[in-house]
Parts: C-alpha cells; structure tokens; sequence
C-alpha cells in the first residue's frame, strides 16, 4: 500500500487531496490544525495529527511518530492566503511575515524533517502546493505579498530537486488552479474535485527528468 502525508489536510485542497488518495486505497496521513480538522480527516479512514506548520516543536514530533516510516508521497499542501487586498502603499507586513512563515518555511521544515522518510519509500516524491502567481515571468503584481511566498517556495522546490537528484527524489511544485475554496472564493472557476484530479494525474505521471519543474494541475509547464 502506498502511503502520502498531506499538510493541511483539514480543509480545501487539502481535504480533497486526501479524500480522493483514501478512496483510490492509498494510506493517507495528514497535519490538521485544530481537533474539528482532524474529526473531518478522520472520517476519510485518514491518520491524522495536529501540527503547526510554523512551529518547529511540532515538526519535530511529527517526525519522531513517524520515525522509519516510508512516505511515497510528501505533499506539502498547507497555506494561507494572508490579509486580502493588500497592495503598494497598504502591505500589511504582520501578514506578509505570516505567509513567508506557512507557505515557505512550514514547507521547508516538513521537507527537512521528513526527507528521509521519502527517500525510504518506493515513490520517492515530494510535491509543492505552488500558485501561478509564483511565476516570475508572468507576474503582474497582483496579490504580491502572497505571490512573493510562492515564488519562493518554487525556488525552495528547484534547490530541493538538486540536492536531492543523487537519493532518486523527484521534488515538483504544481498550482492547483482558481479552485472554489474558502482561500479561492465563490467565483473561481475550478471545484475542487476537478483540480486534485488534476494534481493526482500530473504526480502519477512524473518521472524522473520532471523533478525541480512547476506544473499546473492539466499538466501544462508553467514558466518559472
């Protein structure tokens, strides 16, 4: 049986994740952040523990409890989306510090805690919940606070795919897409079933010349 630990596996994409890895047999672990998430994770048949991406305390436990543990899928998934209409002239940076420590630090520290479970299962991979607000080449300075985060999360996921090409890990970022979820709002036009069964098709498909590249969820290269 192969096995995935989601971050952020409360709610959202994350949820969707793990419902959908738990309905195909997968074994799914997932970091929640309060017991009503992990009441809604445990009813998938999902293992679930209570984690705060930005306390390292709690990383450290994780990885204690899941000590020689295989993980073939580590999906980084946990993220916020920070103060809203933050723009030149307005940043909120209590907020900006918050989204660089959950969608980039949180992300690093689950990577390093638990690399070597990944290197010990079959698979072999760990997966970035990246935006296409993160590309460079495309930004047009909307949101920018939390498209800063995430083109820095894509650079964690380059530097990552390098370190670790020697160990057979492929490291990827992917963007879900405008999904409808409370961080997406009403009017995106992706549900979320649609966008992990996206995601769950780009992972399955990866090979080895993919790891430290940046897809959308149709499988389409998104440029840096």
């Amino acid at each position: 049986m192969s096995t995935i630990l989601i971050s952020g596996a409360g709610r959202g994409l994350g949820l969707e994740l793990a419902r959908q890895y738990a309905e195909d047999g997968w074994r799914v672990i997932g970091t929640v952040r309060d017991a009503a998430a992990r009441k809604r994770l445990e009813k998938l048949g999902a293992q679930a523990h209570i984690v705060d991406v930005t306390r390292l305390e709690h990383i450290e436990t994780l990885a204690k409890q899941l000590k020689d543990e295989p993980l073939d899928v580590l999906f980084c998934s946990a993220g916020v989306i920070g103060k809203r209409g933050m723009a030149l002239g307005s940043f909120d940076y209590a907020s900006w510090d918050e989204l660089l420590r959950v969608n980039l630090l949180g992300a690093a520290a689950l990577a390093e805690a638990l690399v070597d479970n990944v290197v010990a299962s079959e698979r072999k991979l760990i997966a970035m919940m990246s935006s296409r607000l993160g590309s460079i080449a495309e930004s047009s300075g909307m949101t920018l606070p939390y498209a800063t985060s995430k083109a820095a999360l894509n650079m964690l996921v380059k530097g990552l795919a390098a370190m670790l090409a020697a160990k057979g890990v492929i490291t990827v970022a992917l963007s879900p897409g405008w999904v409808r979820t409370d961080m997406g709002g009403t009017g995106a036009p992706l549900a979320p079933e649609t966008s992990v069964a996206g995601l769950r098709k780009v992972i399955a498909g990866l090979k080895a010349e993919d790891s430290g590249r940046f897809f959308s969820y149709d499988g389409s290269s998104i440029p840096w």
